[in-house]
């Protein structure tokens, strides 16, 4: 009777077990719901807001005003338009005059262009600016600011007149190659749709003569609130957030007759096109085959949800697949990627395409693999092991997701937000997707996988190849291949036979057995800073700081003096790409590829590189990976993997990645300066060449590597991050205590390499397009004083202040510029000052008195009243939000071990801010901005540049 009483309740328990699962299980066709977290809205006059709050940073809010409109928009005489008037939003509006805007936000801490900014897209305008709101009264000027844009600019005559030049300097800063391919790809891939001539930043005439009304009526048609939403994440009360809303943005009106907001469909590729663009300014030769476009509205339901599960999954496969194909002694190609990828305009627009950057074998070798292994997984698909790989990396990423939520920063949030206003795609929250995916990822088979590589995949040739190249891709006495000849290489591609492949059996674990642990030796407190540093049984210190910044993520530091210049000068080739090359070999008996899916469903990362000053080994983590992140720096100490196939592989791809670097004239320009500020050191590093790595003698590279890196002594490991102490400690005393310390030296050589004295001033002609640059640089030694390096570093920040101010809003010299300095105490005290200001060829000697007129200023008077103290408190804002990052601890401690300084120092940064005073910034200015010892670099065009327009098939 017992016993059958026992049995009866375990069965009622099962089925009642199975009742609950049957009762949890997702239904496919309900509808996914909304983040409870995000409270959405929309006023009576159609503007729709989003609020959230979240507690990181404190005391900061992100606003964001998007408007559902961009220069597609545009009308034919309104070109580059959208993207002016997104310009005007900081040149005056209702409560703001002309500069007031800026003037007010720097006054409370807020950068214009580092914080501050704005964008403008085919079909989107997005302004950002992020709010300290240490002051309540901060963020209703915020939302007085977002109000502003929204319907309150004053768009003078005048004003947007003044704004021409800057805009035009910002269109010919970015002309180029990368301008120029994108002008041929276009029309292409916008087939005949309006997106093929409205480019957002429009064309030198309509940018200098479109009419100001044309500006106005732009605002007047599309900045209306049916086509806005605004945007509040941060630390912020929900209710009193929705209270500023409808304070300020109620009374938006809607025009009496709204224009029709038009979506712009893209047609379907019809008939086989290919496009081929050789251009002398190439960094890389390219191919792309589109072999489908098409529209997909958002899913709304779990089984949507599902089918983008399947889509993702996929795409994880596609990228294994082809990352192993160029760990071969003869890749096909440098990388290559395949599958769905999103349209750069339109909304919901998608294609299917793969593509390569074309190696050593060339651009035909490219299109075959591609092809054959798009139809080798039509055909065959992928294999249960490879789906259980991605289906564990895409879980783990999802619970991490989870684990950090409480500690994301606010400005990775709005994006979410605004893809959901824009797409009307589901905005389900983190957790509730999370656990859908638990249980619809387990229900997904390879035979699900396998049909949909059926259905995505067509089966024909692509439609459209496009190549951009290089004009010395073509060897001599050949011609450059035509689209003809590029599509009848893809259409007999697609004929090639296939077979499957045969997959390689690999354990879910790094290590089948555990080295036997060592021992914590000592262990000593520091309450003040809330580090822990102990000893270890190997001798190797470890310095421990617990956060709880950002949940379930720990960084690994570890480092001692030494790095590339502890070697002889005769080895500087051979030891300056041994970490890359024992990188690309792998570890123990795993390749690279190994390790992606041995470690998959692990959220790590892992390097082991020297420097110039230093080794280094470096890794991060979630927190319940740690332990995998130790096995793989334990297993790079103590059995390093030497493959020369995959060191054949490095050398081939990186070879090719660089072969063209040197066509871009600005890596022309930056190795000429390179060699005139440092006087052509034979020690110096410049960019390496495609020769640079073909010299590399393994034997070499690999032995000069083992001579440290098999020796962890002298080396202090830091971890920084969301763990226990406790908890950690075993996990150190097995697989670091255990570490060898044979004898290795620990210091590091000053190569000597130092800018020489006097002015030099040179000129470099390179270049299609009428661009120029003008770099000054200032350097030296001095004695290091760690109170001096705060006075040259707010030095710097006012002088970027004075660079925007006189340079760009006054003078409209300048889109963009400014300066940044170094101060360094290793190999030896010395200081750098840089400034960099791209402008046009006509415009140099005005931009050179203009930026010495200001640092005379500056030498004579010292900041202008109120620029110190706009500094200063953007300074001080970045370090309050600082000290709650790990990577701002790891690297003081990480200062501590290298250069001894104090590491209390952290707590005392705002006393070392608020100290320097108007005088320091002037004595700073005469010491570290020497006229008597600087090189001015200046880039011009190549004599009768003119940018080569290529003609397409």
């Amino acid at each position: 009777m017992t016993k059958h009483l026992r049995l009866s309740a375990l069965l009622a328990g099962v089925l009642l077990a199975m009742t609950a699962l049957a009762v949890a299980a997702p239904v496919l066709t309900d509808r996914l719901p909304l983040d409870p977290s995000v409270k959405i809205g929309k006023l009576d006059n159609g503007l729709t807001y989003y609020i959230q709050k979240n507690a990181k940073p404190a005391q900061r809010v992100e606003l964001r005003l998007v408007v559902n409109a961009g220069s597609v928009q545009e009308d034919d005489d309104q070109r580059g338009m959208a993207h002016l008037l997104e310009h005007m939003a900081f040149n005056g509006s209702t409560h703001f005059k002309k500069h007031e805007l800026i003037a007010y936000l720097r006054s409370i801490g807020v950068r214009f262009g580092a914080d501050l900014n704005a964008t403008t897209g085919f079909d989107m305008t997005m302004y950002m600016l992020p709010i300290p709101t240490d002051k309540p009264e901060n963020l209703e000027q915020g939302m007085t600011v977002l109000e502003d844009w929204a319907h309150g600019l004053t768009l003078t005559d005048q004003d947007i007149d003044d704004e021409r030049q800057i805009v035009l300097e910002e269109k010919r800063l970015r002309s180029g190659y990368a301008r120029r391919s994108l002008a041929a790809v276009l029309p292409k891939l916008a087939n005949g749709s309006r997106y093929q001539d409205r480019l957002p930043i429009g064309t030198e005439d309509s940018i200098l003569h479109a009419r100001a009304d044309a500006v106005r009526r732009f605002y007047a048609d599309w900045y209306r609130p049916d086509l806005m939403a605004v945007i509040m994440v941060g630390d912020l009360d929900p209710v009193e957030a929705e209270q500023m809303v409808k304070r300020h943005f109620s009374g938006l009106t809607m025009p009496a007759k709204p224009r029709p907001n038009v979506a712009y469909p893209v047609p379907p590729l019809g008939a086989p096109e290919a496009l081929v663009f050789l251009d002398q300014e190439a960094p890389a030769n390219n191919v792309q085959l589109i072999y489908s476009t098409y529209t997909r509205t958002p899913g709304q339901t779990v089984g949507d949800l599902r089918d983008a599960l399947v889509r993702r999954l996929f795409s994880q496969l596609m990228a294994m697949r082809l990352g192993r194909l160029t760990q071969t002694a003869r890749p096909a190609f440098v990388g290559g990627v395949s599958g769905e990828t999103a349209l750069p305009f339109g909304v919901n627009h998608y294609s299917y395409s793969a593509s390569a950057m074309v190696g050593k074998a060339g651009v035909h070798a490219s299109i075959d693999t591609l092809v054959r292994e798009n139809a080798r997984v039509r055909q065959f698909g992928f294999s249960a092991d490879n789906l259980d790989a991605a289906k564990r990396t895409m879980l783990g990423s999802y619970d991490s997701a989870v684990k950090t939520r409480t500690t994301r920063n606010s400005a990775a949030i709005p994006g979410e937000l605004i893809r959901h206003f824009r797409t009307g795609g589901p905005l389900p929250g983190v957790e509730k997707e999370a656990e859908y995916a638990h249980e619809l990822l387990p229900t997904i088979t390879i035979e699900e996988i396998n049909a949909y590589a059926q259905s995505v995949i067509p089966a024909t040739a692509p439609k459209l190849v496009l190549y951009t190249a290089n004009t010395n891709s073509v060897t001599d006495g050949h011609p450059a291949p035509t689209g003809a000849d590029l599509l009848a290489r893809a259409e007999a591609a697609s004929k090639l036979p296939v077979v499957k492949l045969v997959e390689k059996a690999l354990p879910n674990d790094l290590m089948s057995s555990k080295p036997a642990p060592g021992s914590i030796t000592a262990q000593i407190d520091d309450k003040a800073t809330g580090v822990t540093t102990l000893t270890l049984s190997n001798g190797v210190k470890v310095l421990l700081k617990p956060t709880d910044f950002s949940k379930n993520m720990v960084q690994m530091l570890a480092v001692r003096p030494g790095g590339r210049t502890a070697y002889s000068d005769a080895d500087k080739a051979a030891v300056r790409f041994a970490s890359d090359v024992q990188k690309a070999m792998g570890v123990a008996s795993y390749s690279p590829s190994d390790l992606q899916t041995v470690l998959a469903g692990k959220g790590l990362a892992y390097s082991a590189t020297m420097g110039l000053y230093a080794d280094q080994l470096s890794g991060g983590s979630r927190s319940g990976d740690l332990e995998a992140v130790l096995q793989m720096n334990y297993l790079t100490i103590t059995q390093p993997r030497r493959d020369e196939k995959l060191f054949r592989s490095y050398v081939v791809r990186s070879a090719e990645a660089v072969r063209n670097r040197s066509a871009a004239p600005e890596a022309r320009f930056a190795e000429a300066r390179a060699r005139t500020v440092y006087g052509n050191h034979p020690l110096l590093e410049l960019p390496p060449t495609p020769e640079d790595y073909e010299k590399i003698n393994l034997d070499r590279s690999f032995d000069l590597l083992r001579a440290r890196q098999s020796s962890v002594k002298g080396m202090t490991f830091i971890f920084v991050g969301d763990f226990e102490i406790e908890a950690i400690k075993p996990l150190l005393a097995t697989y670091v205590a255990t570490l060898p310390v044979g004898e290795v030296p620990l210091t590091y050589r000053d190569p000597g390499i130092r800018q020489g004295p006097g002015v030099v001033r040179r000129e470099v002609k390179a270049g299609l397009e009428q661009k120029s640059t003008v770099i000054v640089d200032f350097g030296g030694d001095t004695t290091y004083s760690y109170a001096d390096s705060w006075s040259l570093g707010l030095l710097n920040e006012v002088l970027n202040i004075r660079i925007n101010d006189e340079l760009r809003e006054q003078q409209k010299l300048i889109y963009s510029g400014g300066s940044s300095v170094r101060y360094d105490k290793i190999p030896r005290g010395q200081y750098g000052a840089t400034i960099v200001l791209p402008t046009t060829p006509d415009k140099v000697p005005r931009v050179e008195a203009a930026l010495w007129g200001e640092i005379e200023k500056l030498q004579a008077d010292g900041p202008q009243a109120g620029d110190l103290d706009k500094v200063k408190q953007a300074r001080l804002q970045t370090y309050r939000r600082a000290l709650r990052e790990n990577g701002y601890w790891m690297n003081y401690l990480r200062l501590n071990v290298l250069e001894g300084l104090d590491p209390h120092e952290i707590l005392n940064i705002d006393q070392r801010i608020n100290a320097v005073t108007a005088d320091d910034i002037k004595a700073a200015a005469r010491r570290y901005l020497d006229r008597k010892n600087y090189v001015e670099m200046v880039l011009m065009p190549e004599d009768g540049a003119v940018a080569a327009v290529a003609k397409p098939e």
